[in-house]
């Protein structure tokens, strides 16, 4: 078998990015939520975690995923949605992206659940604080994907959606110094394909696909602005009410959130019915490492 290419997108394709950052009526500030949001932090430096937030009788509840995308992801969706009721449910989303197919899979599940996706922290409240989420969080990389999968998406004004270039993962450090075959070119331009047909499936637009690949792996992750935002159709409302009914937008500021983590895809499964397997996700400095795949001959 051919050996296994991995490839790396930082921030690119905000599929699905933004996750929700707003804070339940009443919700207030506290050394607490600050406390939560440490937590939080080292949580998106795991492999991605599903897990629901009740705020009843308030409101309906959300998804909180947060993590890294790994092979095990689409798998630990399904077992999480299992005897659950979640279509048209909301997933708010703080992850630094992570595994390129295991990311498409997971966001077509998504899509055919009709779930809706924002960005933020979410923070179940203590004793008698109610359960909120916080604006300030990043969504980057395959994560943009993910946000992209919602049937409506919002994203808070002080969410963080990056983007960045397609890249061979191994090489992403040293990107000018590192030599390429013409099989890695193939996997590129194969994989962009895949991915731009997955953009447009989901209604996003060549503009996304645009601003991803216009910024090489040596730049700094590229922030989308609101107007980016709209263009690219990663944005669908402005009004938290869609996705988040009853709530207020007025969230504890959260400082220290970690910045890119990088992520990497491969070659899908010969056989449809094989889950797809890719190279590990690169997390933040002090991070625990997702579980890598086998890199087959």
């Amino acid at each position: 078998m051919k050996v296994l290419k991995s490839l790396n997108l930082r921030g690119w394709l905000l599929v699905g990015t933004a996750v929700c950052g707003v804070v339940l009526a009443g919700a207030v500030a506290t050394l607490g939520s600050s406390a939560r949001a440490g937590s939080a932090l080292e949580e998106r430096k795991l492999p991605m975690k599903f897990s629901w937030v009740a705020c009843e009788p308030n409101c309906r509840g959300w998804v909180s995923a947060v993590g890294i995308i790994t092979a095990d992801t689409p798998k630990a969706f399904e077992e999480f949605s299992r005897g659950r009721q979640l279509g048209g449910a909301t997933v708010v989303l703080d992850s630094s992206g992570g595994s390129v197919n295991d990311a498409i899979t997971l966001g077509r599940r998504f899509r055919n659940l009709g779930l809706l996706t924002t960005v933020g922290v979410s923070l179940r409240g203590g004793h008698s604080a109610r359960p909120a989420v916080a604006p300030e969080a990043y969504c980057e990389s395959m994560c943009v994907f993910l946000l992209l999968a919602g049937k409506k998406r919002y994203v808070p004004e002080a969410a963080h959606v990056r983007v960045h270039q397609i890249w061979m993962g191994d090489r992403a450090d040293d990107a000018k110094a590192a030599s390429y075959s013409a099989q890695d070119l193939m996997i590129v331009e194969r994989d962009i394909g895949r991915l731009a047909k997955y953009t447009f499936d989901m209604g996003g637009t060549g503009d996304l696909l645009s601003l991803a690949l216009s910024v090489p792996p040596w730049e700094d992750l590229h922030e989308l602005d609101a107007g980016e935002l709209k263009v690219t159709n990663l944005v669908t409302t402005d009004l938290v009410a869609d996705v988040l009914p009853h709530v207020d937008i007025s969230a504890p500021a959260m400082a220290g959130l970690a910045p890119k983590t990088q992520a990497r895809f491969g070659e899908e499964p010969e056989q449809p019915s094989k889950s797809t397997k890719t190279a590990e996700a690169v997390v933040p400095t002090g991070g625990v490492a997702a579980p890598v795949a086998p890199t087959p001959k």
